[in-house]
């Protein structure tokens, strides 16, 4: 073989066992790791392995001297891994596991004398080069609750235990990365292989050009592309040096032999012959050497995973960088002082985490001792998350109750790890009388752009003078700033802006629109009232009050602008997102407006809605005491208190509920949930306040996260903040002290979106330049019978009517588009729609919607009044003929009536093959050959339509192969007949019948299956086996009477076929 071949284990699989084999794994094969499992595949430890292990790896030391640990302690170390059991859910228990692994586990034993507990490690996470790797393929677990397996392609064990799960598809494949992923997830489900995966911590899938990494739990829009920060042009080239040395390293012949032992010696051969010339890297090599060389795994492993929430993570590669060079700048002190900095990643990409992580990796370091860890946060929700991750690591967490309480912690030798709300961290760096000057105390603030506590705290270097200072920002350094952030120490690399964001997929776009409520002001009344009621004011004092409440803030808070606004906010919700599962935020400028908006959201009733705010006596979103709030937001705050008892139980179940359940849909706050707060379904964000600086780009970010299903984020300004769309990342006040560079891409403008609108319009109308008659509906549905070109038609079209629903939803455009243009698009996407409705009916065709779709067809429905066109009937099943010549003969012509039959047909046919993969081989063959003689015009239309019709009736019936009058009503039997003949006929010169014989053969196994048939028999592995084992017999005797010389392989794809045309039979 000199051409590449594209079998999955010729491709992926066995290359990236090399690849492991040379990072210095023991391969093990698939029987070998059988055996060292006691020969159970219910049990997933590499016991013998384990047990060597934990016997090396563990010593006592007491009293100056060493000591070995009794084997009934090894023993009990390793019932302990193996003891674990599903009842708390697979995260719960693999997060038990991992603290296990991490932290080990204390044993009595008796040394001279003295019985004390001591500490059996499982992983040497200090000395990687202490463990011992292995790897081994086709590791065949069994199900829960089931006798069968499933069988991972790659299992990766450090010390015998399973840490990392692979799998591996072949690049030549549709969505073949996809495929990987959606196994990894169908193995984790209660029905899966989850004693397996509460071991994992790192899970890969691989197609040779691409590759995607996770940990246990991850949902697929959460899978990630990983990349290594490479500065330089000689770093990525002795990066690239580096893995083309270990790629083009030649295996030693024992690993050859174990590897290739239980495969064809053409696959050997085909491999040794790569050897031969220079072998490139692929994707595939990349992230197995980022992620799995020994020494890196064990840090990812070790140091790089939190649970949270109830969810799993592991880092993503800009978390993973910025740790380690975090770590490098703060190891090392300048005149008594260690160097800080500041970590910029965009919102929704996960600095919490990051910072939780470094944090870790801090109190883990040996070239730290004794450190003092304060993380400063405004999350609430964080602190079970930081309590759990340092549990981990051994490390104890204090909370401070107060500003006070945390000084007296900060100087407390003791306590290791502080977590504090920003609150009592401002009030305690206003404690003027205390000060520690020590160098072992860092100091990690998340939002660290916020300027009463961020760096330019000067307060704050009296009270911690020698603190290292670690800020972690999601929004872009403002110019002013960038000084002071220097003195800290400067950005820590890498940062991670939007742009880089959208690219990894780690956030959504942002569609930004502008929209203006007009007021309409009499002016003739309301001056006379000004005037009477200022009359003891002079004309300056008149013209300060009038200033004043001429505001916009005022201005936007009057009774009939919000009115107009709820209105807005309701239609375009029911009509865009309404019961897609997506929620909105809506920002008012105080907890007054916040309560009109509620009540005028209620009496329209389009969307339901619930306010979340903070007590009135908090004062948060209030700039004076005119804004004191009034008797309406008192009685609202009373009746919340009644309904959840308290302030802390009202704010967790309105998020709650906001985050999982159908209602509410829309959340009205007012400073609450407007930074670090985290809902994905969270899709669009009404902003009716000013909003300046970070807090913009704080709230914002709110609806950036992913979701499945879910495309952009939207924002709908009311307040004007951005002004004009083109002027918005450039002009305006709001973002005027940002640097450009930093802003560029935070918002997609709307515009950019409908300036694709003329392109993709002509982009459709290219797929039909052929067509010399427009109006001729049947040149179009011909042209399309190309499964290719209908295809590239669908997206096109998908592309074409979304873009077209973002366009006609946003009032600039409507405003600015003439009415021509607007009628051509919308009639045009009406036709088109139409022509889809047609071609999917025509060619059975079933379109994927992503949910985005349900919004267009709203979108449609209002502006293009097409809803009827896109309830198109499912496929009809051609075997209830009635029901399927009603739908016949709704078709027009006789071309269009011969593709519905034909493509009903072939579907009937995909859905029929297993129960008898022969015949209807052969009929869709011959199908497949009728379509391409119409294509090729070598039949007319009315042939066509009588030969698929002959076709399908010979489907419907079974009928059409030449059968033995043995088979005559033996239905099942004739399954197993095709199955036989396509063997037996390659023996025809033996001197026997192959048709004769092939019905005999259906006859017995048919007898032979059916005799041992049971209730359980699709599950039941016994009597599988015994099936196997009476038809091997059988032909065994075939083979012999006939001296046929059947192969082992033939007779196992008779057997293994015939048992499978028997589930689906029986």
């Amino acid at each position: 073989m000199n051409t590449p071949s594209f079998k999955e284990d010729h491709i992926s699989q066995i290359p990236a066992i090399q690849f492991l084999i040379k990072l210095g794994y023991n391969y093990i094969t698939p029987d070998e790791a059988y055996r060292l499992r006691y020969n159970k595949s219910s049990n997933v430890i590499l016991d013998e392995i384990l047990i060597e292990q934990l016997r090396k790896i563990n010593r006592i030391n007491y009293k100056g001297k060493e000591f070995l640990f009794s084997e009934s302690n090894i023993l009990s170390a390793v019932e302990a891994l193996k003891s674990f059991t599903l009842k708390d859910g697979l995260i719960r228990t693999n997060e038990n596991v991992y603290d296990l692994l991490t932290l080990g586990k204390s044993f009595e034993q008796i040394i001279e004398g003295d019985r004390k507990s001591f500490n059996i490690k499982y992983i040497d996470w200090e000395n990687f080069e202490n463990n011992i790797l292995h790897v081994s393929e086709e590791f065949d677990v069994q199900r829960e609750k089931s006798d069968q397996t499933y069988r991972p392609d790659i299992v990766l064990f450090v010390n015998g235990i399973p840490l990392v799960v692979i799998e591996c598809k072949r690049p030549d494949l549709k969505d073949s990365l996809q495929e990987a992923i959606s196994q990894q997830l169908r193995n984790q489900h209660d029905e899966g292989i989850q004693k397996l995966y509460i071991y994992s911590q790192l899970l890969l899938s691989l197609s040779e050009n691409e590759a995607k990494y996770a940990t246990t739990g991850t949902s697929m829009e959460f899978w990630a592309k990983w990349k290594e920060h490479l500065k330089t042009e000689t770093e990525k080239a002795e990066y690239e040096s580096v893995l083309s040395e270990i790629k083009n390293r030649t295996l030693e012949n024992q690993d050859k032999d174990k590897l290739f032992s239980s495969r064809f010696r053409y696959v050997r051969d085909y491999f040794e012959s790569l050897e031969n010339e220079n072998i490139l890297v692929s994707e595939q090599d990349k992230i197995l050497y980022d992620l799995c060389r020994p020494e890196r795994l064990l840090d990812l492993i070790y140091k790089f995973i939190v649970y949270d929430a109830g969810e799993k993570k592991i880092a993503r590669y800009q978390q993973f960088f910025t740790v380690k060079n975090a770590l490098n700048r703060i190891r090392f002190k300048d005149q008594g002082k260690r160097l800080g900095g500041v970590v910029w990643h965009t919102q929704g990409s996960g600095k919490s985490i990051t910072m939780v992580m470094l944090a870790k990796s801090i109190a883990l370091d040996k070239a730290i001792r004794n450190p003092r860890i304060i993380l400063v946060t405004d999350r609430i929700d964080l602190d079970d998350q930081i309590y759990r991750t340092f549990r981990s690591c051994g490390k104890e967490v204090t909370q401070a109750k107060s500003g006070r309480h945390l000084m007296k912690l900060v100087n407390d030798d003791t306590e290791e790890i502080i977590t504090t709300l920003i609150d009592k961290f401002e009030a305690a760096v206003k404690i003027r009388e205390f000060r520690n000057e020590s160098s072992e105390i860092f100091v990690l603030i998340d939002e660290a752009h916020r300027s009463q506590y961020g760096f330019g705290n000067i307060q704050m270097l009296k009270v911690l003078p020698n603190a290292c200072f670690i800020g972690f920002t999601g929004t872009p350094i403002m110019k002013k700033d960038k000084n002071t952030i220097y003195k800290f120490g400067g950005l820590i690399e890498p940062t991670y802006t939007i742009n880089t964001a959208v690219e990894d997929k780690a956030v959504v776009p942002l569609l930004y629109e502008g929209r203006h409520a007009v007021q309409v002001v009499d002016e003739t009344p309301i001056d006379t009232y000004f005037e009477l009621v200022c009359k003891t004011l002079n004309e300056q004092q008149k013209a300060d009050l009038k200033r004043k409440y001429a505001s916009a803030d005022h201005l936007n808070e009057a009774d009939q602008k919000i009115y107009r606004i709820a209105w807005d906010i309701s239609t375009h919700f029911k009509n865009e997102w309404h019961g897609t599962g997506f929620k909105a935020q809506l920002a008012t400028s105080s907890k007054n407006a916040a309560m009109k908006y509620k009540e005028y959201l209620d009496e329209i009733g389009l969307v339901d809605s619930e306010v979340l705010i903070s007590p009135p006596d908090d004062r948060e979103g209030y700039e004076d005491i005119d804004n004191e709030p009034n008797d309406k937001v008192l009685v609202f705050w009373k009746n919340m208190m009644k309904r959840f008892g308290n302030d802390e139980t009202y704010n967790k179940q309105i998020i709650n509920a906001f985050k999982k359940d159908e209602s509410p849909e829309v959340i009205i706050v007012v400073d609450k949930l407007l930074t670090g707060f985290d809902a994905p379904r969270n899709t669009v964000l009404y902003i009716a306040k000013n909003l300046k600086e970070h807090n913009l780009l704080q709230a914002i970010a709110r609806v950036n996260r992913l979701c499945e299903g879910k495309d952009f984020g939207y924002i709908i300004d009311y307040y004007g903040i951005l002004g004009n769309l083109d002027q918005a990342l450039t002009s305006y006040g709001a973002l005027a002290d940002f640097d450009e560079n930093d802003l560029e891409n935070t918002l997609e403008s709307v515009n950019t979106e409908i300036e694709k609108l003329p392109e993709l319009h002509a982009q459709l109308w290219d797929i039909f330049k052929t067509i010399r008659n427009r109006q001729d509906v049947e040149a179009y549905e011909q042209l399309l019978a190309d499964d290719a070109v209908r295809e590239i038609f669908y997206k096109r079209v998908s592309d074409f009517v979304r873009t077209l629903k973002v366009a006609l939803s946003t009032l600039t455009f409507v405003q600015a588009t003439p009415n021509e243009t607007i009628d051509l698009y919308r009639n045009d996407a009406k036709m088109f729609l139409s022509l889809r409705a047609s071609v999917q009916k025509r060619y059975s065709d079933k379109i994927e919607y992503k949910q985005y779709e349900a919004q267009i067809q709203r979108l449609i429905d209002t502006h293009i009044t097409s809803s009827e066109i896109m309830r198109i009937t499912d496929p009809v099943n051609i075997f209830e003929t009635e029901r399927f010549q009603e739908e016949v003969e709704k078709a027009v012509g006789t071309a269009a009536k011969a593709d519905m039959i034909a493509t009903r047909t072939q579907k009937a046919i995909t859905a029929k093959m297993d129960e008898d993969p022969a015949f209807y081989k052969r009929f869709s063959e011959l199908l497949a050959q009728v379509i391409a003689d119409f294509r090729a015009k070598r039949i007319s239309d009315a042939e066509y339509l009588t030969r698929v019709k002959d076709l399908m009736q010979s489907v419907v019936n079974r009928t059409g192969d030449e059968l033995p009058a043995i088979l005559e009503g033996k239905d099942i039997a004739k399954a197993y007949y095709g199955i036989c003949l396509e063997i037996l006929d390659q023996y025809k010169d033996n001197g026997i019948d192959p048709l004769q014989l092939a019905a005999e053969c259906g006859i017995r196994i048919d007898e032979i299956i059916s005799s041992n048939m049971v209730v359980d028999f699709h599950s039941n592995n016994v009597i599988q086996n015994l099936i196997r084992q009476e038809i091997d017999d059988y032909l065994y005797s075939i083979n012999d009477m006939h001296q046929l010389s059947l192969t082992i392989d033939q007779q196992d794809t008779i057997i293994e076929r015939s048992i499978e045309v028997a589930k689906h039979r029986y």
